[in-house]
């Protein structure tokens, strides 16, 4: 393969099956040859071992994932047009789902085809966040692209994420055009919550919990509700909102909690509210001690492995967490559970979920099994863009 072409980079040979069956990202270990002159986030051309075109994207040798694509059209360049192009189609996706102007995510990565730009509406606003060289070196197309096809008041930059690490990057926030206040008030499903833009976890807030929100709020009625792993309030509220009895929160950070106080009184329904801060495992063991039992448990916990190599370690967790919960549930209780660490997929999810029930001695039907909203699309060839796993469990005895 010597002699390749300018700002071309082949695949070594039986290292194209995955690409070419839809996948957009390259491994340093799938490349084959390397042509010279090209520098960290510059656009390359990818073929197969034989020179056959595969697709264009860009490159950064300083990540285990070396380049990822933008294209497979040989005669569409990687360019600012480009970029333009798929933020406005993923806007129009949207909006088959939400009304102008309703929060929600609008560039989801390798899910609308842009990998390494997510992109979270806030009522007027709008919060990015760059997780590679490739995305970082286009900001300014990414802005203007996002100025034309949303026409923000503001837009403002999250890029503090681990992920930027391993692509080279140092983290970076801070306003990108027009003015984002400190706090912005959004609805989703009638009912207010306050976003803090330059502060808030993530970029904000978890919008892709939001149609499982809605699904719990059919079996809310008259329950009490345990909200563990509660963050800012959102999953008690949905449930107070469709009839609860009465929400228990539970949540290790003191700024979520004080949030979630926040939301709970600008909906009117902090008389229905407790919010308990610590460790989730630790509590949860107090709760089972004095005897409490709930009708709802909701279990959101953050991903407990963000690798393979963690993964035995990361269902203990789960199993552990799960346990504790089977044991408050009431009979006939549901409880909804979740898992958004990919490397647990939806069978070995439930089966921890399986496990942990015959520890505690419940007897447990699956209702339902979801996912993330349609916001968060999975790309068929990308799994990794299916992360989200939230099982509702009826607890019947």
């Amino acid at each position: 393969m010597a002699g390749l072409a300018r700002g071309r980079i082949a695949l070594a040979k039986g290292r194209d099956r995955r690409i070419k069956a839809g996948h957009l990202w390259i491994y340093a270990g799938e490349i084959g040859a390397t042509a010279e002159g090209i520098a960290p986030g510059d656009t390359v051309e990818v073929t197969d071992h034989r020179g056959r075109f595969l697709g264009r994207g860009y490159y950064n040798p300083a990540s285990s994932i070396a380049v990822r694509l933008l294209t497979r059209s040989r005669d569409e360049p990687a360019g600012a047009a480009l970029l333009r192009r798929r933020i406005a189609e993923a806007v129009a996706y949207r909006r088959h789902f939400y009304p102008a102007g309703e929060s929600c995510r609008m560039v989801f990565g390798e899910g609308d085809m842009l990998p390494g730009l997510t992109v979270d509406r806030y009522g007027p606003c709008l919060a990015v966040q760059i997780s590679t060289l490739g995305m970082d070196r286009r900001r300014d197309d990414i802005v203007a692209a996002l100025q034309d096809a949303v026409h923000p008041r503001g837009i403002y930059e999250r890029s503090d994420l681990p992920a930027r690490q391993r692509e080279g990057l140092e983290a970076r926030t801070g306003l990108l055009a027009g003015e984002v206040p400190d706090e912005i008030e959004i609805v989703l499903d009638d009912l207010r919550f306050l976003v803090r833009l330059p502060v808030g976890q993530k970029t904000g807030m978890y919008l892709d919990h939001r149609l499982n929100r809605r699904a719990l709020q059919a079996h809310a009625r008259s329950r009490r509700v345990l909200d563990v792993f509660c963050n800012t309030g959102s999953f008690g509220l949905y449930a107070l909102h469709a009839g609860a009895e009465r929400c228990t929160g539970i949540e290790i950070s003191s700024e979520c909690l004080e949030l979630a106080r926040r939301h709970a009184a600008l909906n009117g329904m902090e008389s229905r509210c407790e919010w308990i801060g610590g460790n989730a495992f630790d509590l949860l063991k107090d709760l089972d001690r004095k005897k409490e039992r709930y009708g709802l448990i909701v279990l959101d916990p953050p991903a407990f492995t963000k690798s393979a190599r963690a993964l035995d370690a990361a269902v203990r967790g789960y199993k552990e967490i799960n346990l504790r919960a089977f044991r408050l549930a009431a009979p006939g209780a549901l409880v909804a559970t979740s898992s958004c660490s990919y490397h647990l997929g939806p069978e070995e999810f439930l089966a921890v979920l399986q496990d942990a029930a015959a520890d505690a001695g419940r007897e447990v039907t699956l209702v339902e099994m979801r996912g993330q909203a349609p916001d968060h699309p999975v790309h068929l060839s990308v799994p990794e863009t299916r992360y989200l796993k939230c099982a509702l469990l009826l607890v019947r005895n």
